[in-house]
């Protein structure tokens, strides 16, 4: 959240200036950048490089946010919006929020055991939890140990065999989804978050500094083996390269430059279930995913990882709506931090929006107590500004709801 929004004014004592919950409590947190803060005290810097880093000059990591405020809604009053709900449905089944949990990966170096306290928040808010293939979790471990909707992420890496190993246990594990990532053919250059390293998987001094005054996050995800391998790729990986401090620098070096639209067809053959394209900004790309029979497409620039002159997936969701909402269901991601925002990809034709960074705040704060937080957050905001539009469900958000132009900043009219 911009600054300015909290500097006091000048008639305000400094006992009484506005400013965030300094502490560590992520029950205090009233939102999702509060949240965000006491997460940020939690982890060690490259840690938390890792999550908010963007690509290049992270142009359109600022982007995602900012996309949201050249959207304002213009609210119906005098409406009855008693029993109001944010239920809706994704794939045939019905879910209490229009949210599904993104896949990220990694999730071990923010808490021992975090895929699966993600899938137990996911769970217990009745939302879908998607795995990544860079996880430390396979998917049988989720559905023993969290249960409900559990998707798997496929990334098409360079390592003969590892793919057909990705799906098959996603199959046999009951996974009701596979999402191929598609938008890390090349993978994107991510400089802050490399400069957290003297050398590949070896950490700059300041940060091995920085690591020492975290003792708690060194107890829960150091001791006693280190960090958590990537479980669904280690056993392609060359024996040097099977640790998670080796697999850290070796595994970018694996995406493949060369998928294309035949190894989703292959993958449509192959896979029986739900097939979600995710990487999708052009709508000549829906288009495609339309005719070769996916079920979903994720609108996403990979959270501002990849392409820094990419545009915000909710900048493109209108258009593809518009010519594609009815034959294909449209997930969107990117800089989600409010209810309202959810809300405004919703009125714009998405389906659902899959949350990144919001939930691995929550997870970073407070394990899957932290990340069922962020979801009573945004569920919370969302069915506030429900009401306050004159809504009952999200079946009444529209295009016609919103105006769209350059937000008005303070003092210009």
């Amino acid at each position: 959240m911009p600054a300015s929004r909290w500097v006091s004014s000048s008639t305000e004592s400094a006992a009484t200036r506005r400013r965030y919950h300094p502490g560590r409590d992520f029950r205090r947190a009233l939102n999702i950048e509060e949240l965000r803060r006491v997460a940020r005290r939690r982890v060690p810097g490259f840690a938390w490089e890792y999550v908010e880093g963007g690509a290049e000059d992270e142009l359109a990591l600022a982007r995602n946010r900012q996309a949201f405020d050249g959207w304002r809604f213009v609210p119906r009053t005098l409406v009855d919006t008693t029993g109001r709900h944010l239920r809706t449905s994704v794939f045939g089944r019905e879910q209490s929020l229009p949210l599904v949990i993104a896949p990220t990966g990694l999730n071990g170096v923010l808490r021992r055991g975090g895929d699966v306290m993600l899938a137990r928040a996911a769970a217990a808010a009745g939302i879908p939890f998607c795995l990544s293939t860079v996880a430390n979790a396979r998917a049988d471990e989720i559905v023993r140990g969290a249960g409900g909707r559990v998707w798997m992420q496929l990334y098409a890496l360079n390592a003969p065999g590892l793919v057909e190993d990705v799906v098959a246990r996603a199959e046999a594990a009951g996974c009701e989804a596979l999402v191929f990532t598609t938008d890390a053919n090349v993978f994107g250059s991510r400089e802050w978050d490399r400069r957290s390293f003297r050398a590949p998987g070896k950490l700059a001094p300041r940060m091995l500094l920085d690591v020492l005054g975290h003792p708690r996050w060194m107890l829960d995800v150091m001791v006693p083996h280190g960090l958590p391998p990537f479980v669904n790729v280690m056993d392609f990986l060359p024996p040097e390269a099977r640790t998670a401090k080796s697999g850290v620098s070796r595994i970018p070096a694996l995406f493949a430059p060369s998928i294309s639209w035949d190894d989703v067809a292959r993958l449509r053959e192959r896979w029986p279930r739900k097939l979600v394209i995710k990487g999708i900004l052009d709508p000549a790309d829906v288009e495609r995913a339309v005719r070769i029979g996916c079920d979903g497409v994720v609108l996403t620039n990979h959270g501002g990882r990849q392409l820094d002159s990419a545009p915000a997936p909710i900048e493109m969701l209108p258009e593809i709506a518009r010519a594609h909402g009815a034959r294909i269901t449209i997930f969107v991601d990117g800089g989600f931090r409010r209810g309202s925002d959810i809300l405004k990809a919703i009125a714009l034709g998405a389906h659902a929006v899959m949350l990144g960074r919001a939930t691995l705040y929550g997870l970073a704060a407070g394990g899957e107590a932290g990340a069922s937080h962020a979801l009573g957050i945004l569920g919370s905001e969302a069915d506030r500004v429900l009401g306050q539009l004159g809504c009952r469900s999200l079946a009444d958000l529209t295009p016609a709801m919103l105006r769209e132009g350059a937000p008005t900043m303070p003092g210009t009219g």
